[in-house]
């Protein structure tokens, strides 16, 4: 099995494909293959008080988090722009989560000052990896002797991984956000409204009263879009690319990957006004467009059991 490393981005080190990326989504997604996260940084967060404390200061409900039940969380500013983000899952004593590579170091500051009178210890977990294992709903942190084992012999690298991703409209931080995204602008009909990482009833955090006034009367300025690329083109857009509609700058360009049924697809944050059907160019690559958030996002009245229209 060779592997073919990415040299460069934030998942530089991690395995992209070994050999067969598109045999190797097919598998994934089958849930016969598993994927080394080891790149992505793992730490642990302990104490009584933690759920508690999570719950207070992230966008997640984690006051009902249910020991070995995955979760995400955001960490907002006070005018609700995504500024962290971590993946976790508690095991009844400790909660073991993971970040971004190269953001593990402001998470885990930001943490520690908001630790106060709470009584959690956070702590780098070095000896620990992330790994998603064959068939498996979420990554799982195991120790660095074990991910040989957990991996197994099927495998697939990030490619399959991200296509995947990509194709189920799932947006990376940090690659398919920038400084000025709110979790509004990324929701999405098939995970949950807002996303896996925001809870609408949990109470009060930071950035709350930003996201639900925006979810119960105004329109985002944004949404999130798929995009289907031109296949033709021999690259994929850089992220940040500017998304065109004509000579009008309408959007940013996230991720983008070569899907094993789709081709290359990627997506996008784009002007909530631009209409569904707009011709677009990224990076010089002709897209259109597949919708993933409602451009009328906010005209519609949402019931405790679900979605409805005025």
């Amino acid at each position: 099995m060779t592997a073919v490393r990415h040299t460069e981005g934030p998942d530089a080190g991690a395995v992209w494909h070994y050999g067969d990326p598109l045999r190797e989504q097919r598998r994934l997604g089958a849930g016969q293959a598993s994927v080394d996260l080891s790149h992505r940084p793992v730490f642990s967060i302990t104490g009584r008080d933690r759920l508690r404390w999570l719950n207070d200061i992230s966008s997640q409900d984690f006051a009902s988090l249910a020991p070995g039940q995955p979760t995400a969380a955001y960490i907002l500013d006070a005018q609700g722009h995504l500024t962290h983000v971590f993946g976790a899952m508690d095991d009844g004593e400790t909660l073991w989560a993971h970040t971004e590579p190269g953001h593990a170091e402001p998470l885990l500051a930001w943490l520690q000052r908001m630790v106060f009178a709470a009584r959690v210890e956070i702590a780098e977990q070095p000896d620990k990896r992330l790994v998603l294992p064959a068939g498996a709903p979420a990554p799982v942190v195991v120790d660095a002797a074990a991910v040989e084992e957990v991996l197994g012999e099927v495998r697939a690298g990030t490619w399959a991984m991200e296509a995947l991703r990509i194709a189920a409209g799932q947006p990376r931080v940090f690659l398919d956000t920038d400084e000025k995204t709110i979790p509004n602008e990324l929701a999405n009909p098939e995970n949950n409204l807002l996303g896996p990482a925001t809870h609408l009833a949990k109470g009060c955090y930071p950035g709350q009263e930003t996201v639900a006034r925006i979810y119960n009367l105004g329109r985002p300025p944004r949404r999130l879009t798929l995009l289907h690329l031109d296949g033709s083109a021999e690259r994929l857009p850089a992220v940040g690319a500017d998304v065109m509609a004509g000579d009008r700058v309408v959007g940013r360009m996230g991720s983008s990957e070569r899907h094993h049924e789709l081709g290359p697809i990627g997506l996008a944050l784009v002007k909530r006004q631009l209409p569904t059907d707009a011709d677009l160019v990224v990076d010089g690559i002709a897209a259109g467009q597949q919708v993933l958030v409602d451009p009328e996002a906010g005209l519609h009245w949402r019931p405790a059991a679900g979605l409805g229209r005025r």
